[in-house]
């Protein structure tokens, strides 16, 4: 049966994934691994949901099962929310459909010629444009669609028995120590970058955020390399991108992946002593100077105010 397939291991952007499919006025199918979770998905209005069972948790061996439902059943696309395991099984999916995909879609636009998707490249410096014609996975990242329930949507749901792929086995899971920490909703970022001299320097930002009302955020570098921060407070083309209504930076050269995470920001602020900095002309207003001095006058001025 024709149309178009949709998996996130994630209920809210599997839901947003079947809205993105409607678009196209097709069929909808819902592939999920759990049970729960398809009841969850009856709510947002998709023709079919397909409930996976087999012997594995982890979604990635259900990669060949998926392809040949998709084959048997002439699908057209196959959407997959961009998480870990989501990327993991898109990529695998096409491998045994041997056909294209289409990695991180910005926008996908169903017109009578085709699927016409955009994406990010090179580091957000260029907008990719692509017409699908014919059979594709396209990953889809988290954050770009908004879910929307349709009440009283008829919804079929059935149940197939497949087989996973026994090569990949879960022998141990461990709870991730997380802070809590919500860059998407955040009104308010400081921003601390490579230009910080050492880990204590981070109080500063620390008292800063705390009297802004703001959140602590961080470069690829200081997550990944200097491990200041949870690599989940990162901003950039990989980590997380931001509409807050300041941002401030701080030490940040703003190298295009980081300014991409940025640009939606409604006022950017940087302070950096380098005024050929790529951050000084992404920001609305600078600083120039060293921060070391900058930064403990601003936190006097707020504590006076």
């Amino acid at each position: 049966m024709p149309g178009i397939y949709v998996y996130s291991d994630k209920v809210q952007e599997a839901a947003a994934l079947i809205g993105l499919a409607a678009q196209s006025g097709k069929e909808v199918c819902c592939i999920s691994l759990d049970s729960n979770q398809a009841q969850e998905l009856k709510e947002y209005g998709p023709e079919r949901i397909i409930i996976l069972n087999g012997n594995s948790p982890l979604p990635e061996n259900y990669a060949q099962s998926i392809a040949e439902l998709i084959k048997n059943e002439e699908g057209e696309l196959f959407l997959v929310a961009s998480t870990v395991r989501g990327r993991e099984l898109a990529a695998k999916t096409a491998g045994y459909l041997d056909c294209g995909m289409v990695s991180d879609a910005e926008s996908l636009v169903f017109e009578d010629e085709g699927i016409v998707s955009t994406r990010l490249m090179y580091g957000g410096s260029v907008v990719q444009k692509e017409i699908i014609r014919q059979l594709a996975v396209v990953t889809v990242p988290a954050g770009n669609l908004q879910a929307v329930k349709k009440e009283n949507a008829p919804v079929s749901i059935v149940s197939l028995e497949v087989q996973a792929d026994p090569r990949v086995r879960l022998i141990e899971t461990l709870p991730v120590k997380r802070d809590k920490i919500d860059l998407a909703s955040a009104e308010k970022v400081v921003c601390v970058g490579m230009g910080l001299d050492k880990q204590e320097d981070m109080k500063m930002a620390e008292e800063l955020a705390q009297l802004l009302g703001a959140e602590i955020a961080c470069t690829r570098g200081i997550a990944e390399e200097r491990q200041w921060l949870p690599v989940e407070s990162y901003i950039g083309i990989s980590g997380a991108k931001i509409k807050p209504s300041l941002y401030i930076s701080m030490g940040v050269s703003g190298q295009v992946q980081h300014v991409v995470g940025i640009r939606d920001s409604k006022i950017i602020v940087a302070v950096d002593s380098n005024e050929k900095a790529p951050i000084i002309k992404a920001a609305d207003y600078s600083i120039i100077g060293d921060m070391y001095e900058i930064i403990p006058l601003l936190i006097e001025e707020l504590k006076k105010a």
